[in-house]
């Protein structure tokens, strides 16, 4: 994960004035990573119901490593700087979903509710680190050098596949692409369509998280209280336990029941820290502090629901579409939130931040719709 933020990170501060990039091109730029993965992902999560996933985590690892070096190294603009992200999004693709089959395929019978939220959630941790390593690094040693170092975070994972006990993969069964099975598949699609939802906020407010706080920063010199690299990391380390928590209420209380509670609660928060953004950080900071808890606590519970409610012949299929669905609307989340913040005035007007903060709560509400269309249909007595 480490790689993960990187563009994120250095956007604001290093990549726009430097490439004098517009809000639109911006998000372009960061959404190129999950395009990539969108596009990667259909085929590398369903081969993990053919071989054993640890083979393609390992590709993918390599690849992520290869196109983050790349980056810092090569990158010169907006479409150079898209495409080389948008390979490592490719390489993302043979990691993450491949990543969480290896490890359900590990797993002993039973539920594995759990065992996803924390794998999930772990994801949050990661993305923290990104942040913290890559903002440092970039204000030390400039942005490329944030790129090379943090390439050395997929290569971890590759020394952690080597341990891994190989499984030997059911036999296959159908077409390689048949996705049929899985959109015919109703209360999976629901997760999966309620997923898209929760990817497009998420990498909405991941890209321009630390440009909205260097907004606020420079609305209210000497008195912002943290600095745009503390909100942004700290914005993921409280991602991790509200995942776990988030599952934990999802089996408590029903897991569509949870999951649209805490979707719109999301939706509200975004609200209001669109209409403060021109007031005091002491008012933005715990708004922030909240949707930090929102966003993420719907992921685990979403993915694991899509795990179980899968059929197991077609798992890694059903994980495909998962993520195909995800990343593609992360893509357009992050190119969204620029568009809004073109239209309505630029990073550097309040309004603009409003329109921004409305489109994610917009985003998000589809998801409690999806999860509704989705739900058992009751049975017509003859």
């Amino acid at each position: 994960m480490l790689p993960h933020v990187v563009v994120p990170s250095v956007l604001a501060q290093f990549l726009i004035p430097e490439w004098r990039l517009s809000g639109a091109e911006a998000g372009l730029l960061a959404g190129s990573y999950a395009a990539g993965y969108m596009l990667a992902v259909p085929v590398l999560a369903t081969l993990t119901d053919r071989i054993d996933a640890r083979t393609i985590l390992i590709a993918g690892s390599l690849l992520s490593a290869a196109a983050t070096m790349m980056f810092g190294v090569f990158a010169q603009g907006l479409w150079s700087g898209a495409a080389i992200w948008g390979l490592a999004g490719i390489g993302f693709a043979g990691a993450y979903m491949p990543g969480l089959k290896a490890l359900t395929d590990r797993l002993v019978p039973g539920d594995s509710s759990r065992a996803v939220t924390f794998y999930t959630s772990a994801f949050s941790f990661g993305v923290g680190l990104s942040f913290l390593v890559s903002q440092l690094v970039a204000e030390r040693w400039g942005w490329r050098s944030a790129f090379v170092i943090t390439a050395a975070g997929p290569l971890a994972m590759v020394m952690v596949c080597l341990f891994l006990r190989p499984v030997a993969p059911k036999p296959a069964s159908g077409r390689l692409l048949d996705f049929a099975p899985v959109i015919s598949n109703r209360p999976a699609m629901g997760y999966v369509l309620g997923y898209g939802a929760h990817c497009f906020e998420l990498y909405g407010i991941r890209t321009w998280l630390v440009a909205f706080w260097t907004f606020v920063a420079v609305q209210n010199a000497g008195s912002a209280i943290l600095s745009p690299i503390a909100v942004s990391v700290a914005f993921s380390i409280i991602a991790m336990p509200a995942s776990i928590f988030g599952n934990e209420m999802a089996l408590r209380f029903g897991r569509h029941r949870a999951i649209m509670v805490i979707m719109i609660a999301s939706a509200i928060v975004a609200l209001a820290i669109g209409l403060s953004a021109d007031k005091s950080p002491w008012i933005l900071l715990p708004l922030i502090a909240l949707y930090a808890l929102t966003v993420p606590a719907d992921s685990g519970a979403l993915t694991s629901g899509m795990t179980m409610a899968a059929n197991p012949d077609y798992r890694g299929a059903t994980m495909a579409m998962h993520s195909t669905v995800g990343f593609g609307l992360s893509a357009l989340g992050s190119w969204g939130v620029g568009m809004a913040l073109d239209v309505a005035g630029g990073p550097t007007s309040a309004s603009a931040w409003t329109a921004a903060f409305a489109l994610l709560a917009a985003g998000i509400m589809l998801g409690p719709l999806a999860l509704y269309w989705s739900r058992p249909q009751p049975k017509q007595s003859s």
